[in-house]
């Protein structure tokens, strides 16, 4: 390699190096940035504790604890891993709230499965679920119905095995 070779490339090393020290620092704040974005887009806890009282149950806003904290603990709770039926208003039903072999109205072909996570407040009159931490259900129920369908629970949970009554990592 001639010298004046070399002199080019030590420039072109000395070029890319300067831009990774200029733009390291930018993409550093992007990316926090981008964190405090995702952090915004849920409301505080005290929010949507406050949102659920009003009975102001907004879809992927609202957390499980926020639940327990303003209604308390639910009278049945169930988690398993379950498809969903995603429909247009971004709702997503359990297959569970289903007849076999029905699909829910509303339903644009779109498919999700998760770990979710059912709270059934028959005092309230709400079954809420979520799937993967993300509130995605509610349904408005008698306390009739939502006893009923803990009951059915209960007597399933007899049937799990140990393996199946582990909660997942």
């Amino acid at each position: 390699m001639s010298a004046r070779e070399a002199g080019r490339a030590k420039k072109s090393e000395a070029f890319v190096k300067g831009r990774a020290v200029r733009f390291g620092p930018a993409l550093i704040v992007m990316a926090g940035l981008c964190v405090m974005a995702g952090c915004i887009g849920m409301p505080s806890l005290a929010e949507q504790e406050r949102k659920i009282r009003n009975n102001e149950l907004t879809l992927r806003k609202l957390e499980p604890r926020a639940f327990v904290r303003a209604w308390g603990t639910p009278t049945y709770q169930r988690m398993e891993f379950m498809p969903f039926f995603g429909l247009k208003d971004g709702s997503m039903v359990p297959r569970s709230r289903l007849e076999i072999g029905e699909s829910p109205p509303g339903w644009e072909a779109s498919i999700d499965a998760g770990e979710a996570l059912f709270l059934a407040y028959p005092d309230r009159g709400w079954l809420v679920v979520f799937m993967d931490e993300v509130f995605v259900y509610r349904e408005e129920l008698s306390a009739d119905k939502l006893h009923e369908i803990g009951r059915a629970w209960a007597h399933e949970d007899k049937f799990r095995t140990k393996i199946e009554q582990q909660p997942s990592p």
